[in-house]
């Protein structure tokens, strides 16, 4: 079935979900971190704590994205399982700034990811499924821009509430400040009100005759599903295999700077890195204003690089926006000012932006259009498993290695970028021309 070309204007609402979902995930990278030092947690298990995500989305997307491959409802293949998670994601939002406890935030943590991860891969293979393949680059830098929209407010709002008049010093008995309670509750009603507007706007296209009669031989089923896993992970296109490399050097190193950075920060400009100060809270909220502008940065990187894509191809494009995050990682400990600081964040924007764009532009031109559910959902796990990795291995050698500064895993990352910039210039070689354009 030919598809219909979508207007700017549609790509946009389709993909307005997004903004939900990412403002989600960027009060995660900006909170999550400060809530655990509040609730009393150490620097060297940090990593430990953050590992709901990536061991959620190891076991949740690829599933989930193999099951939305053989779902067939009245809303949808991939509608579902967006209305499911951004629910549950909604109610552990407004759940979560709430937390007495280490183990009560961990747990909250871990709903959220999942519920986020029910929502992400069905959400990537719903934009493969609704355009044309001309119109893919567009759609998934969209969502890039998407994500950097999201993230700067997100990143942003504790900010806005100082602004405009509330007490940064606020805090509950826990220590949890009260304006990252009102930012959690403006993200829960992000979360599920941009999804409805996205499904209602622009629904998933009907089953062809030929895709209608393949679902009706093969209906939805949690054994069917696991077989068609196995198969794509069998099955698997060689430069998809080659992107693993890349993957695990540019995750490991954004994951580790999500933890760190506030910490890292806390020392190179307070001298301090007690989160009961007031010190570490107003770096906190620096912090936040930086992840705003890296983030708005990524937002308008992620315009400029559609047709970049589009013309030098996403391949090369990903390997510089990897090497300007990296050297950007680098500088950061060094730069003694505030100022500095958001120049180096330029390239940390053009780095995310990439990131979240690239690799699936890239992607969808490996794999199989009727397994574009199942594939999104493995790609997840070159995302989650660099995670896994670094949440385990970091606290080996942060005392020894690293001497317990946080300054040193934002070095480890600059390195890994620089080295997932080498690895992406990689991928294809020995393959057949074109598949990674």
């Amino acid at each position: 079935m030919t598809k219909p070309r979508l207007s700017l204007a549609r790509i946009v609402e389709m993909n307005l979900g997004f903004l939900g979902l990412q403002f989600s995930f960027g009060l995660q990278q900006a909170n999550m971190a400060p809530i655990y030092g509040y609730l009393g947690a150490d620097e060297a298990s940090l990593p430990l704590l953050w590992l709901a995500g990536p061991v959620t989305g190891l076991l949740v997307q690829p599933l989930i994205g193999a099951m939305s491959d053989r779902t067939n409802t009245r809303l949808g293949r991939r509608t579902p399982y967006f209305l499911i998670g951004a629910i549950l994601c909604s109610l552990c939002l407004f759940a979560m700034p709430y937390s007495r406890a280490l183990w009560m935030a961990a747990s909250l943590l871990w709903i959220l990811d999942a519920a986020n991860n029910v929502t992400m891969e069905p959400y990537r293979a719903y934009v493969g499924d609704r355009l044309a393949p001309d119109q893919r680059a567009t759609g998934f830098l969209t969502q890039s821009a998407f994500t950097g929209l999201a993230q700067t407010l997100s990143y942003l709002s504790p900010s806005l509430l100082v602004w405009i008049g509330f007490d940064r010093n606020a805090v509950d008995a826990n220590g949890i400040p009260d304006i990252t309670r009102i930012a959690f509750v403006i993200g829960a009603v992000l979360s599920l009100s941009t999804i409805l507007w996205s499904v209602w706007r622009v629904p998933e296209l009907p089953l062809d005759r030929q895709e209608q009669a393949r679902m009706d031989a093969e209906p939805l089923s949690l054994r069917g599903a696991l077989a068609d896993l196995k198969v794509a992970l069998v099955e698997m296109p060689k430069p998809m295999r080659q992107l693993a490399l890349a993957m695990l050097c540019q995750w490991y190193a954004m994951f580790a700077y999500w933890q760190f950075i506030a910490f890292a920060l806390s020392r190179s400009l307070h001298g301090t890195s007690d989160a009961a100060s007031t010190a570490f809270r107003d770096t906190v909220l620096t912090v936040g204003q930086l992840g705003a502008f890296y983030n708005a940065v990524a937002f308008v990187a992620a315009l400029a690089l559609m047709p970049l894509a589009k013309r030098h191809g996403a391949q090369r494009v990903h390997a510089c926006c990897l090497a300007a995050s990296g050297v950007a990682m680098l500088a950061i400990p060094a730069l003694p000012t505030e100022g500095w600081l958001f120049v180096a964040m330029i390239g940390i924007g053009i780095g995310w932006a990439g990131m979240m764009g690239n690799p699936y532009i890239m992607l969808t031109g490996m794999i199989p259009p009727e397994r574009n559910g199942v594939y999104m959902g493995i790609f997840n796990m070159f995302i989650v498993i660099p995670m896994m990795i670094e949440s385990l291995s970091v606290p080996l050698f942060y005392d020894s290695l690293l001497r317990g500064d946080a300054r040193a895993v934002i070095v480890l990352g600059g390195v890994l970028m620089l080295l997932g910039a080498g690895a992406t210039v990689m991928v294809g070689r020995g393959a057949r021309a074109g598949v990674v354009a």
